[in-house]
């Protein structure tokens, strides 16, 4: 009876750290998302201040030329 109960002890005790360890990547990973989610933003509001420009020599994909 105390090998089963020492045996239980050890997996749980192994549960915990391996829960611990998950935790502890989820949470970086968390942090790093909403860093990346972050600078996906800002690439979208520069991309798109870049196109509203009408910059000299710059060709706007979206409008017509003048002549049509």
């Amino acid at each position: 009876m105390e090998d089963l109960v020492k045996k239980l002890e050890e997996q749980i005790s192994f549960l915990q750290n391996e829960i611990s360890q998950m935790s502890d990547e989820l949470y970086s990973q968390q942090k790093e998302v909403s860093v990346l989610k972050k600078q996906v933003s800002n690439v979208e509001k520069r991309i798109n201040e870049l196109e509203s420009r009408d910059e000299a020599g710059m060709v706007m994909i979206d409008k017509k030329p003048p002549h049509y």
